[in-house]
């Protein structure tokens, strides 16, 4: 999945934010002050999702080349490994 589709590019895009969104809003979890914890989040969800459907593999939903799911628990994985590393 090295080169992608806009449509899978977005698809990653609405993923990492709706992790980062949970994670940020309702686990109350920041890997910085301010904005910039908020966008970090975002482009470590975006890498973490792109990097779920080739670690978990290719099963469930598809829009585009991105599994929906896999994508999902890479996104979460990545966040939660950041934040347990750079927990205040």
């Amino acid at each position: 999945m090295l080169y992608m589709t806009f449509t899978s590019f977005l698809t990653l895009l609405i993923i990492s934010l709706v992790v980062t969104l949970l994670k940020y809003y309702v686990f109350k979890k920041k890997l910085a002050d301010g904005i910039c914890g908020f966008f970090y989040g975002w482009v470590l969800g975006w890498l973490g999702g792109w990097l779920g459907t080739p670690v978990f593999g290719k099963w469930g939903w598809m829009c585009g080349k991105v599994c929906i799911i896999p994508a999902i628990i890479g996104s979460f994985a990545l966040l939660s490994l950041f934040y347990y590393w750079f927990k205040k």
